[in-house]
């Protein structure tokens, strides 16, 4: 297990020789051992291409290689953090929320679009959190950010989840996600709350929320 929760704010990686890390710019708070810190242009293994379209819309998170041997502890902005183990499935999540994962994982970029069609892009501009989001697949760990701590709601066929998305952190699983109005348009003339959209899960998998509705 390379990720180790020492508190509510801070998580400890372990750095073996041979394999690396990757984690925010200025996530780095202390290190034992022989480690060594470098910008990464590529966003794990996948590549310049998969980072092209997030880059080009400005929503590329600067990340940096950590590798050799040693301990690592990290964290970032005094954000509450939360571990997530993966054993061969896809995490769905926002790049900004990202604090560090293993390099076995295979990072790629999903525009928002693909999932709902036009309704995809409104989540995305809703939610604040851009038209594209950020997938790691394989097996390894992911280290995440959030207000509030998170929590953990699992979504079965019989019973989809509904989430306010300003509180969406991340999900996994084989899940299908649309924008619904939980409000009729003319009740929501005057309102400036974000609860009028409901982000509703379905199929099998796991949702992860934080305890607020504030962004990162």
């Amino acid at each position: 297990m390379t990720f180790r929760e020492i508190n509510s704010k801070m998580v400890e990686a372990t750095v073996l020789p041979g394999q690396r890390l990757f984690s925010q710019r200025g996530a780095m708070l202390a290190y034992k051992g022989d480690v060594s810190f470098t910008p990464s242009i590529q966003g794990g293994q996948g590549g310049v291409m998969s980072m092209l379209g997030r880059r080009v819309s400005g929503e590329a998170t600067p990340l940096m290689t950590v590798e050799g041997s040693g301990t690592v502890f990290f964290g970032h902005g005094g954000h509450h953090i939360h571990v997530i183990h993966l054993t061969g499935d896809t995490l769905y999540v926002e790049a900004d929320r990202l604090l560090a994962f293993e390099g076995t994982l295979r990072q790629g970029t999903m525009f928002m679009g693909s999932q709902g069609g036009v309704m995809g892009l409104v989540r995305g501009q809703v939610s604040g959190q851009g038209l594209f989001t950020t997938t790691l697949q394989g097996q390894g760990g992911v280290a995440v950010m959030a207000h509030g701590g998170v929590f953990e709601l699992p979504i079965s066929p019989d019973r989809p989840v509904h989430v306010d998305p300003q509180a969406y952190v991340a999900h996994h699983g084989d899940v299908r996600n649309r924008l619904s109005t939980a409000l009729g348009w003319r009740e929501m003339v005057g309102r400036g709350s974000g609860e009028a959209f409901q982000l509703e899960l379905s199929g099998s998998g796991t949702v992860y929320v934080q305890a607020s509705e504030e962004k990162l």
